[in-house]
């Protein structure tokens, strides 16, 4: 049985359609439109767009620092003494006992590569 097309009905003004376009059956929609355009090959920048074609540097550049800020949540198992330590650290510093672990971690990785 075929797959019936969801289409956008007529709507009376533009505020319905982009409260369509914002609902979830809109952007399954455009989703869909998305991959038939890319798997047809018939995906295209339109020429009437505004936003230019950024470099590829510029974009691997940005991935970096986008990388170097984010974080990901680790669960590692360090001895008491350790942790102590880096309280102690930390109050004299006035900064977090986390943040002097992930410094610590920091140089000893570039010291290490």
């Amino acid at each position: 049985m075929p797959r019936k097309s969801t289409k956008l009905s007529e709507l009376r003004s533009e505020t319905e359609e982009t409260d369509w376009y914002a609902s979830p059956a809109g952007r399954r929609q455009t989703q869909r439109e998305f991959e038939r355009a890319l798997k047809n090959g018939t995906l295209i920048r339109s020429s009437g767009s505004r936003i230019p074609r950024t470099n590829p540097d510029i974009l691997e550049t940005l991935l970096k620092q986008a990388k170097a800020n984010a974080t990901r949540p680790v669960s590692l198992r360090l001895s008491i003494t350790d942790i102590e330590l880096a309280r102690s650290i930390a109050s004299k510093q006035g900064i977090g006992y986390q943040t002097v672990l992930k410094q610590a971690i920091r140089k000893g990785l570039k010291r290490a590569g």
